[in-house]
């Protein structure tokens, strides 16, 4: 029955309520609201770092998860906060002793393999593999830029789960009562006991991570940093198949995203005005966000391409920057990256004993 139909039933309500009973656009306009008000804070208040809390925002509100309870958001606060302290350690005290250094981010590699491929929070897994691969990194050149860039870092985590939070209370889910289990799914069971083959596992990623994680740290090949942070993100799964299964879709998704990214980049540039970028940005988080959320094979892509316009648009803004170079720049690392993984995979498996290779 048309809307015209009923008198005194208002088109935009009865719209509303449509649009309330669809679970792909409410998480799409939660997404568009939650990350567009996180750019409105970041880019208006721009504190050290601030361009992170909308990245970090997408990346939690891509993800088709209810509510976070508040156990599970304050546990994601202090896992942040234990991986950039990990990565302190490393910085401060740690690499003043080579020899103790490599010893130490060896061990602590395979233990974070190993906790991961026993069913270990990955949220605290990625952040303690970026800390102690990134902070040593700046460390090297003056022990402030780790500490300021921790200090930021967390900040900003702590901020992203407040948002997503206020998101979630903004657009709640459809027939979300109040009275329901807001906590999403935990992992599939962490075994607290010895596990032979997330041990294999965390081995093979370890022997693939280490030498390059080593070389870039004591060269101080900084500029190359990303490589290293690839590598380690893509090993996550020691498998060859997996390997080049996560870097093909951060490829994908990156040139998705850098061609999204030069049209918003110039159209900030014809019109360089908050309110028009804030505007811009609504429209973009939308379209992202149904596409995120529409369930097709293509979706997969659509968070991960956000993440890269929202990178390349931030180093696009800097003075001095050009854009071009920046995503052809992205695009070589990761493209690196993934023949690294290749190789040492390859390389790895034509040794590895048989009767444990991964399959």
């Amino acid at each position: 029955m048309s809307t015209e139909a009923l008198p005194g039933k208002s088109p935009f309500k009865t719209w509303a309520q449509e649009i309330a009973r669809d679970p792909t656009q409410v998480r799409a306009l939660r997404f568009a609201a939650g990350v567009t008000l996180s750019v409105a804070l970041a880019y208006g208040i721009n504190w050290p770092l601030s361009f992170l809390f909308p990245v970090l925002t997408s990346v939690f509100l891509s993800m088709p998860l209810p509510m976070p309870s508040l156990r599970a958001g304050l546990r994601n606060m202090l896992h942040t906060l234990l991986a950039f302290g990990l990565g302190l350690v490393f910085s401060l005290f740690f690499l003043k002793y080579p020899a103790v250094y490599i010893l130490m981010l060896g061990l602590v590699l395979f233990h974070l393999y190993y906790y991961l491929n026993r069913g270990g929070s990955f949220w605290l897994t990625l952040m303690s593999i970026i800390a102690i691969l990134m902070l040593p990194m700046l460390a090297n050149t003056h022990d402030g830029l780790a500490v300021g860039l921790s200090t930021g870092f967390v900040f900003s985590s702590w901020l992203t789960v407040l948002m997503v939070w206020f998101s979630h209370l903004l657009i709640p889910d459809p027939g979300y009562t109040g009275n329901q289990k807001k906590s999403p799914p935990g992992p599939p069971g962490f075994q607290s006991v010895y596990s032979p083959q997330a041990a294999q596992k965390a081995l093979k990623s370890t022997l693939v991570v280490f030498p390059i994680a080593t070389l870039f740290i004591i060269f101080d090949l900084s500029g190359y940093l990303l490589v290293m942070i690839f590598s380690a993100i893509f090993i996550l799964k020691p498998e060859l198949s997996a390997g080049k299964e996560a870097g093909k879709n951060s490829l994908i998704s990156t040139i998705l995203g850098g061609a999204c990214a030069w049209l918003f980049y110039w159209l900030i540039v014809a019109m360089p005005e908050y309110h028009f970028f804030l505007a811009l940005m609504l429209l973009t988080t939308l379209i992202f966000g149904l596409n995120i959320f529409a369930g097709k094979p293509t979706s997969k892509y659509y968070g991960s391409a956000f993440i890269a316009l929202l990178i390349l648009v931030n180093g696009g803004m800097a003075e001095g920057a050009e854009f071009l170079a920046l995503f052809a720049t992205r695009i070589a690392l990761i493209v690196l990256a993934v023949m690294y993984i290749v190789f040492a995979l390859k390389l790895l498996d034509s040794y590895w004993p048989a009767e444990q290779r991964f399959k």
